[in-house]
């Protein structure tokens, strides 16, 4: 079974940056896509970013790319994701989810497809 479990959440101030990392533990785990989904107070959770154990990223949007890059070193079992200019907009809590390869169909994998999930980071940017 695979099992994760992030960190690097926090309290930062407006502008500030954060890296969250995802530790990925299991058998099989460089089969699995990674993902990243928000979710902040009274909102629905939403994708982020996702990686393959390859490397290949996946965002729901280009313009997020440089603000919120995702990588993974598969030595380390660890997939980053790096928060840049952070406004109170991107206050929410962090979860990091995997699903199989041969089920990942992008941005729009529907979240409950993902099979393994964290218990989450909590990031609070202040203005």
């Amino acid at each position: 079974q695979v099992q994760l479990v992030e960190s690097g959440g926090g309290l930062v101030q407006a502008g500030g940056s954060l890296r969250l990392a995802c530790a990925v533990s299991g058998p099989t785990s460089t089969s699995y896509v990674v993902g990243w989904f928000r979710q902040a107070t009274g909102k629905e959770r939403e994708f982020v970013a996702a990686v393959s154990w390859r490397g290949e990223t996946t965002y729901k949007l280009d313009s997020e790319k440089g603000r919120f890059p995702i990588s993974r070193d598969n030595a380390k079992d660890t997939v980053y994701l790096q928060l840049n200019s952070l406004s109170s907009e991107d206050s929410a809590t962090y979860y990091c989810a995997a699903v199989r390869e041969a089920f990942f169909t992008g941005w729009r994998t529907p979240s409950g497809d993902y099979d393994y999930w964290g218990p989450g980071t909590q990031v609070t940017v202040s203005s």
